[in-house]
């Protein structure tokens, strides 16, 4: 059992953060924030595949005008990313439920005032968003490319905002070597009580994203770190979600969704596993009820997994077992399998 290191707890829109809330998922919109319509659409995807909170781009002023309008029109919480230029946060503020700067580029302590005073009378959190690769220039002249490097220039950026009073915060630190990721996060984690926005930035497209992601969340959260997480992916909104998910869901950090246990192939195999696990997989993906379920090639570990799966099928030659809670309900020829085996997901 996971014991999650306790943060202070923050909230975004209707989403808790932090403390003893459940590890959210996030993902973050690839259009135009000013085409309002294609960013509504998109943001609509990600509430059907789970996703807790959505961040837009707010490069402009056109994208930081487009925000009122599209959060009039989501119910997800929304997340401004915003940098160097203030102004488009005093703008943002106005209408999202959290805003992301890195508070060292922002500017002039003024500036960064300023957008404090805008959260502050918006009653918004601020996500400090520290990226190995645009730290400040006298922290990365002082401690390098390194990860304490990511870890003072949070530390730094923490301080702007405290020296005004502002602590509705959560902070990330990401870079896309998965070794310095983990140890940025480390180094802090004993440092500071706010919640930590877990993620590998420019992680690359689906293999490669799911792999450092994987690996670099897996360790973190094994520790008790972590109170929300994005996967980035490169033009994979869903995806991002269904990985995230997933690796909650194998650490036994969340309760969703159905895990496919399968043997992997061998010259035992009396059936053709892989087409029945390519035809099982997509009939049972809209169920989101937390299930364990076994499809098993041949007969030495099948009856064993399938004992302690809510259901299971076990191959054999031309014919197999299906079996609910360890029990065998029916033994059938091998094309009748797939076919009740999914009716027995279903009716479970």
């Amino acid at each position: 059992m996971i014991k999650r290191i306790k943060t202070k707890q923050i909230s975004v829109g209707n989403v808790l953060i932090g403390g003893d809330a459940p590890i959210s998922t996030q993902s973050m919109t690839f259009s135009k924030t000013e085409d309002i319509k294609e960013t509504i659409q998109q943001i609509t995807n990600l509430q059907f595949a789970g996703a807790d909170i959505v961040r837009v781009a707010v490069p402009d002023k056109k994208a930081a005008l487009a925000l009122k309008e599209i959060k009039r029109n989501i119910s997800l919480p929304l997340v401004a990313d915003i940098h160097f230029k203030h102004t488009l946060a005093l703008i943002a503020a106005e209408s999202v439920d959290c805003v992301r700067i890195n508070p060292g580029n922002i500017g002039s302590k003024e500036k960064i005032k300023e957008v404090v005073k805008a959260c502050k009378d918006n009653n918004i959190p601020i996500r400090i968003g520290v990226n190995g690769g645009s730290l400040e220039k006298q922290i990365e002249k002082k401690y390098g490319h390194t990860a304490n490097a990511m870890c003072q220039s949070a530390l730094y950026n923490i301080k702007l905002l405290e020296d005004l009073d502002f602590t509705n915060l959560k902070v990330s630190l990401k870079t896309s070597d998965v070794n310095k990721t983990v140890e940025a996060y480390k180094l802090l984690r004993p440092l500071v009580e706010y919640p930590f926005h877990l993620g590998v930035t420019e992680a690359g497209v689906k293999f490669h994203s799911t792999i450092k992601s994987s690996v670099a969340f897996g360790h973190l959260l094994s520790l008790g770190i972590g109170d929300t997480m994005r996967v980035s992916m490169t033009g994979e909104l869903e995806e991002e979600i269904k990985v995230a998910k997933a690796i909650l869901s194998s650490l036994g950090l969340i309760k969703e969704g159905i895990n496919i246990i399968s043997c992997p192939t061998c010259g035992r195999i009396e059936s053709d596993l892989v087409s029945a696990i390519k035809e099982i997989e997509p009939r049972i993906a809209h169920i989101k009820k937390s299930l364990d379920v076994s499809v098993m090639g041949c007969a030495v570990n099948a009856i064993g997994e399938g004992k302690h799966s809510d259901v299971a099928i076990a191959f054999g030659k031309k014919s197999g077992l299906i079996m609910v809670k360890g029990e065998i309900i029916a033994r059938l020829p091998e094309k009748e399998l797939v076919d009740r085996f999914v009716s027995e997901i279903e009716n479970f």
